[in-house]
């Protein structure tokens, strides 16, 4: 390949295409203007939205790279516009999502000098990135930029930031885009070189097991192994628990699916964990919200540990055998040595536990108030369960887990790790532009959504095909309800007004809907779906409603606190 004379700003994006990228997410500024400047020459294969904030751009990366399986990309200026990335870039780093953030910086010659919206934000973003670059020598761009493409998607994936000066954008250097290998410092890949003995440990103990469980995580759909971890819980007969960001990952109609574990996880699961004498965790870290009080965490199993990153053995929970490497890899070669079992006695203990839950269920009591769960129920069942769903966090989040069944890998996307309120609109955003044809969900909270409700401009912009569903219940939810649990119902700064959103969305140019009463969701979720394009349905929910069953923070993981049973269900309560 021959040699071509071109700007660093070009540079960039030539590079960009090099890596198959044709959608970027970005706010133009000051120190990142050469490479504005350059889009003109690339916009006719590289897409540009322009978000409102740079934190939106992040999230707007993060959504495309969760539903698409491609690094996302987002473009921010120096000082404010990069220090505005960071919540998106921890969010990405948390839950182990491949992006890679541009940034410009001031010149080189001012570096150091507090110059106009200088900050050093390749220092800043080190405990919140896989890798930060600071590029000072036009040499390095290209070979960085591949680099940081190597990193963001290889292993554990993550995010990575790459600061490039202003004046080093605007500088002339023959362009090659490195095409060897790229080698890193300290690179120590997976090599998957799982030894017999482990594989054979782990196939005894799963042969001699009664009370098995699989922790299906987040792990499953990064290394695409569904299909393993389904023969896995089908030949062993093992029902299984999912965590959040492992939703998706097994059908939730599959008969040994028992539903999410943890703090707002199914009574039947949690109970199953406690009770287990062997936990599979698969592509799962054990964290605080999964396990409850780890010192009373399934104290009688044995535990076996398959995940990709070594720091996460024995961290949170010791384990009796790990097998590090890549999900699938290490599935496809343990299910050959594998028998096939039958736990009956187990499965139906698991059922009665199952049926406890229903008395309590709100779903399926006759209520008068318009409830969150039954929105999600709904949008669920008029959307026949095949809609990707992008969620906030709070209790419409674990509303959304608990009530809308998916059984499609990465149709949820949602913040697991960080917990980021005003993630789901953006990551939508992002998301449609991978899923064009799919109908696009996105659930989220009167408090989430005004964080970051300015991108309902780029939605419109952009005639993004989202559905909006609002659930406002006129209070920060999650944080009221452990107020009335734990504060003795001192709601200090919880409630919370709302502008009138159907008036917002013709200010912003989308239709807007407003439901207050059950029966009238089917018809509003008809017409949005009709509807090419951004649409907003606010739904006025029960405002002091609580997520059950909640496991308080450090108790036993079966310490549940659960629904009342409702009256009508009184006569029958076992």
């Amino acid at each position: 390949m021959n040699k071509v004379k071109l700007t660093g700003a070009e540079i960039i994006w030539e590079c960009l295409l090099r890596e198959q990228v044709n959608v970027v997410f970005g706010y133009p500024g000051g120190a990142i203007l050469p490479t504005y400047d350059a889009l003109s020459k690339y916009s006719d294969r590289i897409h540009h939205v322009l978000t409102r904030h740079e934190q939106g751009a992040t999230h707007m990366a993060d959504g495309y790279a969760r539903s698409s399986g491609k690094v996302g990309v987002a473009l921010a200026t120096s000082g404010p516009g990069a220090a505005n990335m960071v919540t998106g870039l921890a969010t990405a780093m948390m839950d182990s999502v491949p992006i890679v953030c541009i940034t410009g910086q001031v010149p080189r010659p001012a570096i150091g000098s507090d110059a106009f919206q200088e900050m050093d934000i390749s220092g800043a973003v080190i405990p919140v990135t896989k890798h930060s670059y600071l590029v000072m020598d036009i040499k390095d761009l290209a070979k960085t930029i591949k680099e940081a493409f190597v990193i963001a998607r290889s292993g554990r994936p993550g995010p990575v930031l790459v600061d490039i000066p202003k004046d080093l954008q605007a500088e002339e250097f023959d362009f090659l885009y490195p095409e060897e290998p790229i080698m890193l410092p300290g690179d120590n890949p997976i090599k998957n070189d799982i030894n017999t003995k482990s594989l054979e440990e782990a196939a005894k103990l799963i042969t001699n097991a009664e009370r098995p469980v699989i922790l299906a995580g987040h792990g499953i759909l990064l290394s695409g192994a569904s299909k393993e971890v389904i023969e896995l819980s089908e030949k062993g007969d093992i029902p299984l628990s999912w965590t959040l960001l492992g939703s998706g990952a097994v059908p939730a109609s599959h008969d040994l699916n028992m539903g999410m574990m943890g703090m707002h996880g199914e009574f039947a699961a949690n109970n199953a964990i406690q009770k287990a004498d062997l936990l599979i965790a698969c592509g799962m870290r054990f964290d605080d919200r999964v396990t409850g009080n780890t010192k009373t965490y399934s104290l009688n199993s044995k535990k076996i540990h398959t995940e990709i990153d070594p720091s996460e053995i024995n961290k949170n929970v010791p384990v009796d055998i790990a097998l590090v490497g890549d999900l699938k890899t290490v599935l496809r070669k343990l299910l050959p040595i594998l028998d096939k079992q039958s736990n009956n006695k187990w499965i139906d203990n698991i059922s009665e536990w199952r049926k406890e839950s229903q008395s309590r269920d709100i779903i399926n009591m006759d209520t008068q108030m318009l409830y969150g769960a039954q929105v999600i129920s709904d949008i669920w069942k008029e959307t026949s369960g095949d809609a990707i769903v992008v969620s906030d966090v709070g209790q419409h989040q674990m509303l959304e887990a608990q009530y809308y069944k998916h059984d499609e890998p990465n149709t949820l996307l949602t913040s697991g790790g960080l917990g980021t309120m005003g993630f789901s609109l953006p990551a939508a955003i992002g998301a449609s532009f991978s899923n064009r044809d799919k109908d696009i969900w996105v659930i989220v909270g009167d408090g989430s959504i005004q964080m970051t409700i300015t991108e309902l401009a780029t939605a419109v912009q952009e005639n993004a095909n989202i559905k909006i569903a609002i659930i406002n219940n006129g209070y920060l939810g999650m944080v009221r309800q452990w107020q009335q649990l734990f504060y003795d119902s001192r709601y200090s700064e919880t409630p919370i007004s709302s502008p009138d959103y159907v008036k917002l969305s013709e200010a912003y140019g989308l239709k807007g809907f407003r439901v207050i009463s059950r029966p009238e969701i089917p018809g509003v979720i008809k017409e949005a779906k009709s509807i090419r394009g951004p649409v907003l349905v606010e739904f006025v929910v029960e405002q002091h409603d609580m997520v059950y069953p909640m496991v308080p923070a450090g108790a036993d993981l079966d310490e549940m606190i659960n629904r009342p049973v409702h009256e009508q269900f009184k006569d029958s309560e076992m």
